[in-house]
């Protein structure tokens, strides 16, 4: 069986504090998007799971994916048999957009579909929540404002219509334990609520995405790639999560994207 694990972006994110189990506290607003992985698994009858990958590198020990990962979760808890997985990684790893939390949260929906386990979707996003912060957002896979560790979700209307998104991919991996060592806390100057009921055309410096100051002084050339959407039209530009990808939206009408050869680009609609 197939499915399409679809990234995320980041809409303003504040980081505001410390907790006492050594995370942060955040508050931003997560936007599904249709740039996609591909992953496929079937019962297998073998003695192991089986794991195989192509397209995009995926960095670290392949029995660490968060799909073998969350594969293992629901199998202490439900006695189901092995399986064959084959992920077709498109999405880029250390990109903020989401792409191995959605893997993961895929992984449990298949599952689920597969061998008719009856899980509730609140039961589904219990379970992706073991496996990273913002997993179980892609349980649901509609726009939430978050909070906590980015793992409190509640619903948040966003009129997008007529918006399309490009979003710039350039071949720097950061690192999202190096980018919250650098990021400067917080309180947020203004309501991420209120910015959002405002117009795209009016988030320009006003919905913000504290991690962009210390990772543009590391990386400028992500710096780069946000100037050069907004000289292409873009009403709206921003790294998502802690980067390295930048997304801008634009109105009606999409840019030439020429001058971003070397980068990873993707276009798309928001609705």
């Amino acid at each position: 069986m197939l499915a399409f694990p679809n990234a995320k972006i980041n809409l303003g994110l504040n980081v505001t504090g410390i907790r006492t189990d050594g995370f942060h506290d955040i508050e931003t607003v997560l936007i599904p998007v249709a740039f996609r992985d591909i992953l496929e698994i079937v019962p297998s009858g073998e003695q192991e799971v089986e794991f195989r990958f192509s397209g995009s590198t995926i960095p670290g020990k392949a029995d660490e994916n968060l799909c073998l990962r969350a594969y293992h979760l629901i199998k202490s808890v439900f006695q189901i048999p092995m399986v064959r997985m084959h992920l077709h990684k498109v999405i880029p790893i250390g990109a903020g957009l989401g792409g191995g939390s959605s893997d993961a949260a895929f992984t449990i929906k298949l599952l689920n579909e597969i061998f008719s386990l009856t899980m509730t979707p609140l039961q589904m996003m219990d379970y992706a929540g073991k496996l990273g912060s913002d997993c179980a957002f892609f349980i649901d896979n509609k726009p939430v404002f978050a909070t906590g560790r980015g793992d409190q979700f509640e619903p948040v209307e966003l009129n997008l219509a007529g918006y399309s998104i490009v979003i710039v991919i350039p071949p720097v991996h950061v690192s999202t334990a190096e980018a919250y060592e650098y990021v400067t806390i917080k309180k947020p100057v203004e309501s991420l609520r209120a910015i959002l009921k405002a117009s795209p055309g009016e988030w320009k410096d006003r919905l913000v995405n504290d991690f962009e100051r210390s990772v543009f002084q590391r990386y400028p050339g992500i710096l780069q790639i946000k100037e050069k959407l907004y000289e292409a039209g873009a009403v709206y530009v921003s790294m998502s999560g802690s980067g390295s990808a930048v997304y801008g939206l634009f109105y009606q009408l999409l840019p030439d994207l020429s001058s971003f050869a070397g980068c990873n680009t993707w276009t798309g609609k928001l609705a």
